[in-house]
């Protein structure tokens, strides 16, 4: 009886020891030096989304040092990784970026479409040769509803629910249109804006204009119209494009060749000398890409300071800028063309010819699609 019980105990132990054994000794995924321990997941997390394939293809060499420029290699796969697996277009198991003008979904928007901007699930587009503003379904590219736009709109901004147009006028004039409203004529919210509006942008309290006369103005929601209207002179030559950063304004100047810092009174905190022709901004999160002439300049918004000049993607006049999460597309109407920049590394992904007389402008995304105002064409064409 208690040999059959030792025999028993000692094959239990046994069991055990080889358990252990096993646990020390066994794989982990496809790497034969890690054990299958609390650690193993980590690993094959990253190994599976691509951050990491070992050492060889067996070993993974986990006592090894791991060297700064390995280290810059591991955190920008992961950055690549959340932000495609983190996309709409992810979700909906659309990884492609169209190669060629007939791929592109285009939609018969009105004349001379300016600029558009989207609400999340309509884009709004300013037509100055009919003088409209037009509702475009984003799902299928439908035009839902013109708003009759008053005289010359420009810039598009959609803010608190309400719509707001910046109208290129002297002095120059603002609208706003409620979409929970029956269609209409818009409401005019101020006409002492300064001459000829190009952009707006919106600080959480006040609506900016950059106006090409020489000027920005700060635009104070409020009651029934006139609006409270500030404008400011100092520095300016002629700006043209503005954005939000999340704690300040910038502005870019086509007369000055440079890019403004702001305070919240419109006055100028820093200067960041660029080049000519410059255009209509966009903010990725980080960086400002601020498109102009044959280049595209990023600029660390943090501190102002110029981390690339893109002059590659064969654009001589570029427009305007636009971010979709992952990707920087800028437009330029006289090449008729569409470039990509992966914003992460600010890396050319590819151009797109979009066709002769179509003199590409304005351009935004709704965090799925690229949208692009093709104003020679009366189109508005999903990328």
């Amino acid at each position: 009886m208690r040999l059959r019980r030792f025999a028993a105990v000692l094959t239990a132990v046994l069991a055990l020891f080889a358990g252990g054994a096993a646990g020390l000794l066994g794989t982990c995924g496809p790497f034969t030096d890690m054990a299958n321990d609390l650690f193993c997941p980590f690993v094959l997390e990253i190994f599976y989304l691509g951050i990491t394939t070992g050492t060889t293809a067996t070993t993974y060499s986990p006592g090894d040092s791991v060297s700064r420029l390995q280290m810059a290699a591991f955190l920008s796969r992961t950055v690549d990784s959340v932000l495609l697996r983190g996309s709409r277009r992810a979700r909906l198991n659309q990884f492609w970026t169209t190669q060629a003008a007939t791929a592109l979904g285009v939609t018969e928007v009105g004349l001379t479409p300016q600029f558009v901007k989207s609400d999340c699930t309509d884009l709004w587009v300013s037509d100055p040769g009919l003088q409209i503003v037009a509702r475009v379904r984003g799902s299928d590219g439908a035009v839902l509803e013109s708003w009759t736009s008053g005289i010359n709109p420009r810039g598009v901004l959609v803010a608190s629910g309400r719509v707001f147009i910046a109208a290129n006028t002297n002095p120059g004039r603002m609208y706003m249109i409620d979409p929970s409203e029956p269609v209409g004529s818009v409401t005019t919210v101020s006409t002492a804006l300064g001459v000829f509006p190009q952009t707006l942008t919106y600080d959480g309290s006040n609506i900016w204009s950059a106006n090409s006369g020489g000027s920005v103005s700060i635009i104070t929601p409020g009651g029934p119209p006139p609006w409270t209207v500030t404008t400011v002179t100092a520095g300016f030559s002629q700006p043209n494009g503005t954005l939000f950063d999340g704690a300040n304004v910038w502005v870019t100047d086509f007369g000055a060749q440079r890019l403004f810092k702001l305070d919240g009174n419109g006055a100028i905190l820093q200067t960041v000398t660029l080049g000519s022709g410059l255009a209509w901004p966009a903010f990725d999160g980080t960086n400002i890409w601020a498109p102009g002439g044959g280049s595209v300049w990023v600029v660390r918004a943090s501190t102002g300071a110029v981390l690339a000049t893109l002059t590659d993607n064969g654009l001589t006049n570029v427009q305007q800028a636009a971010f979709d999460g992952r990707s920087v597309l800028v437009t330029s109407g006289s090449d008729h063309r569409l470039a990509l920049w992966k914003a992460a590394d600010l890396t050319a992904i590819g151009s797109l010819d979009t066709g002769a007389g179509t003199s590409p402008l304005g351009a935004c995304s709704d965090g799925k699609d690229f949208w692009v105002a093709l104003s020679g064409a009366g189109g508005l064409a999903r990328f």
